[in-house]
C-alpha cells in the first residue's frame, strides 16, 4: 500500500503555536484544528476525524478522541466542513458535485498537518461521526491507499456517488452503528435530490474491494456490541460490523474500539 510520499520529508515536531486545537490552521479552501503530543524524532500515528453536521473540529478534543488518542500518542487532526450558504452551520455533503472537492482538501490538510507534527505516513487513520462518519467511507472510496485504517460511526457512503472500483484498495474498516438510529438509518433515507446511503451497500463495497466472502468469519455477542467481522476470508483488509442498541450518536467505548481495530492491523 502506498501512502503520501511528502509525509516523507524531514518535519518539526511541535505544532506551531499560531494554531492548534482552540486557533484553526487555515488553508486554502478551509481550515482544520490539530493536536500533537511532542515526538523527539519519532514519527506518530495521526487521526483525522471529521465532526457531524453542525459541528466543528475543535469540539472534538475532549472525551475518548482526547484520552485514547491524542493523549495516547496519535497526532488528532480535524478538518472543517464548509459552510451552508447564508448559515455558520458546517456541513460534509460527502458526495460528488459538493461545492468543494473535501477529498483533495482533506489530502491537502495531512499535507499541511506533516509540516507541523512528525506523522508516520504509514500509520494515518481516518474517523468520523454521522456525516463525517461518511466522509469516512468516501475516503475509502476515493484514496483508500493513502489510509491504513477506517473507523465511521453513524455514517455510510452516501449517494450519487461513483461506486466503479470503489475502495480503490483493500481497506481495513470499522463500521459502529445503532440500532435505534433513525437520523441515519442503516437503509439510509432520501434527503431532497441525495440519499444517505444504505449500510449494507457500503459493507458491500468494501467486502468486495477486499475479497471477502459474504457471510462473516466471526460473530461476537457482547454486552453493549454485537459485532460481525469479515478478516480470514478476505484476500486483503478486514471489514468489522458493530451494532449497539442506542440511537444516533457516539456509544462510550467506540475510541478503545477503533484505536483496537487500527493497531491489530
Amino acid at each position: 500500500m502506498k501512502y503520501l510520499i511528502a509525509l516523507l520529508l524531514a518535519l518539526p515536531t511541535v505544532v506551531s503555536a499560531e494554531c492548534g486545537p482552540d486557533d484553526p490552521c487555515e488553508i486554502e479552501g478551509g481550515s482544520y484544528h490539530m493536536l500533537a503530543p511532542e515526538s523527539a524524532g519519532e514519527k506518530l500515528p495521526a487521526l483525522v476525524f471529521f465532526h457531524g453536521h453542525n459541528a466543528r473540529g475543535t469540539m472534538i478534543f475532549r472525551g475518548g478522541i482526547k484520552s485514547d488518542f491524542a493523549d495516547g500518542g496519535y497526532v488528532v487532526i480535524a478538518p472543517n466542513g464548509t459552510p451552508i450558504e447564508g448559515r455558520k452551520t458546517l456541513r460534509w455533503s460527502g458526495r460528488d458535485g459538493s461545492s468543494r472537492d473535501d477529498v483533495a482538501f482533506t489530502l491537502d490538510v495531512i499535507k499541511d498537518a506533516a509540516t507541523k507534527a512528525n506523522i508516520d505516513p504509514d500509520r494515518i487513520y481516518v474517523a468520523g461521526f454521522s456525516a463525517g462518519g461518511s466522509m469516512a467511507w468516501l475516503m475509502a472510496c476515493k484514496e483508500a491507499e493513502h489510509f491504513a485504517g477506517y473507523a465511521s460511526i453513524s455514517g455510510a457512503l452516501r449517494q450519487p456517488n461513483d461506486t466503479t472500483n470503489c475502495p480503490t484498495a483493500p481497506v481495513r474498516f470499522l463500521q459502529i452503528h445503532g440500532f435505534g438510529d433513525n437520523q441515519v438509518p442503516f437503509e439510509g433515507r432520501g434527503i431532497r435530490d441525495w440519499h444517505q446511503g444504505s449500510l449494507w451497500d457500503s459493507l458491500a463495497l468494501a467486502r468486495t474491494a477486499n475479497q471477502c466472502r459474504s457471510h462473516p468469519d466471526t460473530i461476537e455477542i457482547g454486552e453493549q456490541f454485537r459485532c460481525r467481522t469479515w478478516n480470514d476470508s478476505c484476500g486483503a483488509g478486514a471489514v468489522k460490523f458493530c451494532e449497539h442498541d442506542g440511537g444516533h450518536g457516539m456509544p462510550r467505548g467506540w475510541t478503545t474500539m477503533a484505536r483496537d481495530w487500527f493497531e491489530a492491523g
